[in-house]
């Protein structure tokens, strides 16, 4: 039975923030990966930066199996014990990474090997959590908080990013394995604490996956299938893919395009981060705010902020060409803001989007369609990551000025973001309990 749009919100704001907290102790405990153990490997350890780069993108390529997840989540009545169990395999893997990591400093080879091992459950625990909590509050939200509740759940998640890396920060100081061992441990226990405080009676019966019978009936290749026969679906597939490929391409080389290009110093470059997650942190609430049913007449759909967000982010990308054109002549900062605007606006619209979408059909396969576009995020993000890096060494190789050849990066990017623009344009926009996105 196809399940409406414009259902009544299960959750309140409460219940929101509550899930919120849940992200935000999924948050903390990949970046102490993804970021600490990343520098400790390669400053504390003096080890090739490629060695954290790889094992970050493991995490990302295991979370292919997030359409397999959403449907297990799907197959019973709650996703709570999924939600729980994935916070518990994400902080096991956490904590193992941070035990390879020392033992890096000892036995290089046998460090590695658990590492790897690590890396897998992180990519297994994010897939399980992330995908099961965000099928959840797709279930339980209202079509006209949408926007505003994914604004809230990955705040919250940033702010949890925020809090572990300074106290981690601030308790490392001077480095010892033993500490990060310790600091590790105690994040991770504390996030499985309030991950299950967070979920305590949040899910109620009236959340509860009364098709669960069915479902399990069907195979997960059938239910894949059928859900993929949907043009829609598909179109948006190929949209997460191709925007957040193109989202996570410059993250790895605009810092050193700054720092070569307009000379900025490492303290520089890293203030201008910050500027560009400002503008991230601003165009999530402009959505917010905007893209609540009441304002949407007025500022647009949630197609609309897709579609113009993307054609925006390609507009910035062309201005870093320009710079690189320009080899420093260009007020970079005010480029990277828009940049991080154009980035947040369009991508907390295809979130709450995609909470939107999951829900149409229903049938209790939420959870596999929030995993078909948490597979196609991650992937994108894993290999945004490594082949952005690799396209400006090549382009190196091939332009003898350093400036054409992140142009040139910045340039093929553009290009995604005005694809991206194309394929969110093709979801259909319908009313109703049909399959677009108003």
């Amino acid at each position: 039975m196809t399940q409406s749009l414009y259902q009544s919100s299960t959750f309140g704001w409460l219940s929101i923030v509550r899930l919120g907290l849940v992200q935000a102790c999924i948050g903390a405990i990949v970046v102490m990966t993804t970021s600490t153990l990343n520098r400790i490997m390669v400053v504390e350890l003096a080890l090739p930066a490629s060695l954290p780069g790889l094992l970050v993108a493991i995490h990302y390529f295991v979370q292919v199996i997030r359409p397999r997840m959403g449907f297990e989540s799907d197959s019973g009545a709650k996703r709570t014990p999924w939600i729980i169990g994935g916070v518990g395999l994400l902080a096991l893997g956490g904590f193992g990474a941070a035990i390879a990591t020392s033992l890096m400093g000892i036995h290089l080879i046998l460090g590695i090997a658990a590492a790897i091992v690590a890396f897998f459950f992180i990519g297994i625990g994010v897939s399980m959590s992330g995908t099961s909590l965000l099928a959840l509050l797709a279930k339980g939200v209202s079509d006209e908080r949408r926007a505003a509740a994914a604004t809230t759940v990955w705040l919250m998640m940033i702010f949890g990013f925020a809090l572990t890396s300074g106290i981690a920060g601030k308790f490392l100081d001077p480095y010892s394995p033993e500490k990060v061992i310790l600091i590790s441990g105690i994040i991770s226990s504390i996030a499985c604490f309030l991950t299950v405080i967070a979920l305590y009676r949040l899910e109620g019966r009236e959340l509860q996956n009364t098709a669960a019978s069915n479902t399990q009936k069907a195979p997960f290749r059938k239910a894949l299938s059928d859900i993929l026969a949907d043009p829609d679906t598909k179109k948006f597939t190929i949209f997460i893919f191709l925007s957040m490929f193109a989202f996570s391409a410059q993250d790895l080389i605009l810092e050193p395009f700054a720092g070569m290009i307009f000379n900025y110093s490492l303290g520089e470059t890293t203030s201008l981060s910050g500027i560009q997650h400002s503008g991230v942190l601003t165009g999530m609430l402009l959505v917010a705010v905007c893209g609540s049913s009441r304002l949407r007449p007025y500022f647009g759909s949630l197609r609309s902020w897709m579609i113009y967000g993307c054609l925006a982010s390609a507009l910035a990308m062309s201005g870093l060409v320009i710079a690189g054109i320009l080899e420093g002549n260009w007020p970079l900062k005010l480029n990277v803001f828009i940049l991080g605007l154009a980035n947040g606006a369009f991508s907390i619209a295809a979130i709450a989007s995609m909470m939107r979408l999951a829900v149409v059909g229903g049938g209790g396969k939420e959870g596999v369609r929030i995993g078909l576009w948490g597979g196609a995020q991650a992937i994108a993000f894993g290999l945004g990551g490594l082949l952005g890096a690799g396209a400006s060494d090549l382009a190196r190789s091939i332009f003898t000025s350093p400036a054409y050849a992140y142009a040139s990066v910045f340039f093929i990017e553009a290009i995604l973001f005005v694809a991206s623009a194309y394929m969110a344009s093709q979801v259909e926009s319908k009313t109703g309990s049909s399959s677009g996105v108003r």
